[in-house]
């Protein structure tokens, strides 16, 4: 199974690459040859309050659970990437998010909340990882009690999904309760994501991996974040984020899939 061959920023690529494609046993911890992989044994402090992780207890879709990340004003604006890990799936790194100066300032928008959709294999710990711009590390985990979401059927079949692959829709809204700047956008792009697991019916063969490996997000030339993903972001992948924004601001997105395909979306300005 393949990873994204893009540079991953912050983390070590090759050793991603590294990694086992296949959970650990039962009763093994794979959290320590994941940190030393991907983050070079770097000193991460947990539950710092730098980071918040929200995540269900029990995954009522273990192919589509929902993620949340808060990062409280004081730290937004020092905000560097984010890392989410999911221990015992097949490959452990699901999203590296790199934050630009749209997202991470000024301080004045507030506490920081990005929203995503995964696939998680076995019961697992699922963490998110920040790096803020002094260089040190940050995680909140949650443990997640989900199993199979990697091999589980997609919900159309290839040739549906692959006939509206790439349709996106990028949406801004507003909230005066939260000031005049801040701004939440929305992506939401139309792909599969196969993972390579996932069995076809009809020939029994298993459908090739096809996954969104970057989202690049921007508001007026200016860098909001960008992703670089893999095979546990769910099908149909969906972005939630808040930022600094203006009136008549738009948002411009570019992403990539790991055959190569383009696709891209741009929101109303904000305010119109």
């Amino acid at each position: 199974m393949r990873m994204p061959q893009s540079y991953l920023p912050t983390i070590c690529l090759a050793c991603i690459l590294a990694l086992p494609l296949a959970p650990a046993r039962a009763g093994d911890d794979p959290w320590p040859d994941i940190h030393a992989g991907v983050f070079d044994s770097r000193a991460i402090a947990e539950n710092d309050g730098a980071v918040t992780l929200y995540a269900p207890e029990q995954a009522e879709d273990a192919a589509l659970v929902p993620l949340a990340v808060h990062i409280p004003p004081h730290i937004a604006n020092t905000a560097k990437s984010l890392t989410l890990i999911i221990d015992r799936n097949p490959a452990p790194v699901a999203a590296t998010f790199r934050f630009g100066d749209a997202f991470s300032a000024p301080a004045e928008v507030g506490e920081r909340r990005l929203m995503t959709r995964v696939r998680v294999d076995n019961f697992s710990n699922v963490r998110a990882v920040l790096e803020t711009a002094d260089g040190k590390l940050h995680m909140a985990t949650r443990f997640v009690r989900a199993a199979g979401g990697c091999s589980a059927p997609a919900s159309k079949d290839a040739d549906a999904a692959l006939a509206s692959l790439g349709k996106m829709q990028v949406k801004i809204t507003t909230s005066p309760a939260h000031g005049p700047r801040w701004r939440e956008g929305i992506v939401m792009i139309r792909h599969p994501n196969f993972t390579g697991m996932q069995m076809d019916l009809v020939s029994r063969g298993y459908t090739p991996a096809r996954y969104v490996d970057r989202i690049e997000v921007m508001r007026s030339g200016s860098l909001v974040l960008r992703m670089e993903g893999g095979i546990s972001i769910s099908e149909d992948p969906n972005l939630r984020f808040n930022y600094d924004g203006g009136d008549g601001d738009a948002l411009e997105v570019n992403a990539t899939d790991s055959d190569g395909a383009k696709f891209a979306g741009k929101s109303l300005a904000s305010g119109s």
